[in-house]
């Protein structure tokens, strides 16, 4: 893990977002939700503002019953380096990637992970071809894995 890394905040917190990027969900909002099984991030919550963390659903070991829709949509850590898909500056992955872009700080690997942000919205046309308009019990799986992606999948 990467203990010496700083970077500046560059625009304002939660604006100026690239136009192909826009995100439904907040980091805060979506640690209140329950995201990652309530492991993520767990330590380095002083990197970011206190009252993201008033109401996370966090825990000190991954509990997929922490989600917001009770079930376990995320591959190891592991999978994602083994795969390339982690920067040295985020060695968290995507949502440490994007707690810090909303924050403010804009950088070298911006464009990618706002590429793989748009690559979900597959997922969210499945669920739209798929299901009834607001059956959040209509794959649970897909719905958990949008909102690790600020994806609002409540409201499909």
């Amino acid at each position: 893990m990467q203990r010496n890394y700083s970077y500046t905040l560059v625009e304002p917190m939660g604006q100026n977002f690239h136009p192909d990027f826009q995100p439904e969900l907040t980091p805060r909002e979506m640690l209140e939700l329950g995201v990652f099984g309530g492991r993520y991030m767990t330590d380095c919550t002083n990197e970011f503002p206190d009252d993201w963390f008033e109401n996370a659903r966090l825990a000190a070991r991954r509990d997929p019953d922490l989600n917001h829709f009770g079930v376990n949509a995320s591959q190891p850590l592991a999978v994602w380096r083994k795969r390339g898909w982690i920067h040295p500056h985020d060695p968290r992955g995507w949502f440490q990637w994007y707690c810090r872009y909303y924050m403010g700080r804009r950088g070298p690997d911006d464009s990618r992970q706002i590429r793989r942000w748009r690559g979900m919205r597959r997922h969210v046309t499945q669920i739209e071809r798929n299901c009834a308009q607001g059956d959040v019990g209509c794959r649970p799986r897909q719905r958990q894995a949008l909102l690790h992606w600020a994806y609002d999948s409540r409201k499909i």
